[in-house]
């Protein structure tokens, strides 16, 4: 599927709207997604060797990339909104700054990965991460078709994402009030209810309530969203699907994901390059 320019403009647009509200709303150490779910992933998923080289996709704030430079890493870290990139670019302490390089990069656009590629004089990327940011992409194929040059041998590919079957598909939440009758007392039972899963067309909606702009959402099904990375020789060696626990649990706002427990929130995956 061919990129188009001005609908991805529009896409950005919604981070270049939200990007100082999202830098409030994560600070300099994320929120309960990042600290639960996404920078424990991290810690089991991609070993970081002091010296390795890694390129940080929709750097957001620059949580990844700062996460990366304290392991001792030498990190590009790249978004396609210039707004996001200002903002991670003033949370990086001294040190950090020191291995962190920042630049605009539109992911649906293979001759932006062209001109990337170009000016690697060191044979590729150790590790190439994408944190919480598959599903905001409108065209995954030059991102996918573009690690096999961007990765050394062996190189890691890491990635989070809403999970497919319980999020982007658009699935409804439910909570049910349930009286045990043995005891008397009642409890919350929640679940979720899949309408759509096989097609589904890109919606609008929110990260975070109370962001200034709505996002567009891309569902894309397991065999689809991996499928994508498998036809360019990548190989999958881990996937975790990660969940809040009852500590996380939000009492005053039942309908919140961190007291679903039972069912996923997002998905880790890690690709490597083989040859």
């Amino acid at each position: 599927m061919a990129s188009n320019p001005e609908k991805q403009r529009g896409i950005h647009g919604s981070w270049i709207e939200n990007a100082k509200w999202w830098d409030a709303t994560m600070g300099l150490d994320g929120n309960k997604y990042w600290q639960q779910l996404q920078k424990p992933s991290l810690e089991r998923l991609v070993p970081v060797q002091p010296g390795s080289r890694a390129l940080d996709l929709a750097t957001g704030n620059g949580l990844v990339a700062r996460w990366l430079a304290g392991k001792g890493a030498s990190v590009t870290a790249s978004d396609g909104s210039e707004e996001m990139i200002k903002h991670a670019a003033r949370r990086s302490s001294p040190d950090e700054a020191e291995r962190i390089s920042y630049r605009v990069l539109d992911v649906t656009l293979p001759e932006a990965f062209e001109d990337l590629v170009k000016s690697e004089s060191a044979g590729g990327f150790d590790i190439v991460t994408c944190n919480m940011a598959l599903m905001d992409i409108s065209d995954l194929e030059p991102l996918a078709d573009a690690l096999p040059k961007l990765l050394k041998r062996g190189g890691i590919f890491f990635a989070t994402l809403l999970h497919p079957v319980f999020f982007t598909s658009g699935a409804t939440r439910f909570v049910e009030v349930v009286t045990n009758e043995a005891t008397g007392e009642y409890y919350h039972a929640r679940g979720k209810i899949v309408r759509e899963y096989r097609y589904k067309a890109p919606w609008r909606g929110v990260a975070v309530n109370g962001q200034p702009a709505f996002q567009l959402y891309f569902h894309r099904p397991l065999d689809v969203l991996l499928g994508t990375f498998f036809k360019t020789g990548l190989v999958m060696d881990s996937l975790e699907e990660l969940y809040f626990d009852e500590a996380d649990a939000i009492k005053e706002r039942p309908e919140s994901s961190a007291n679903y427990t039972q069912i996923p929130a997002i998905m880790a995956l890690r690709f490597r390059k083989l040859q």
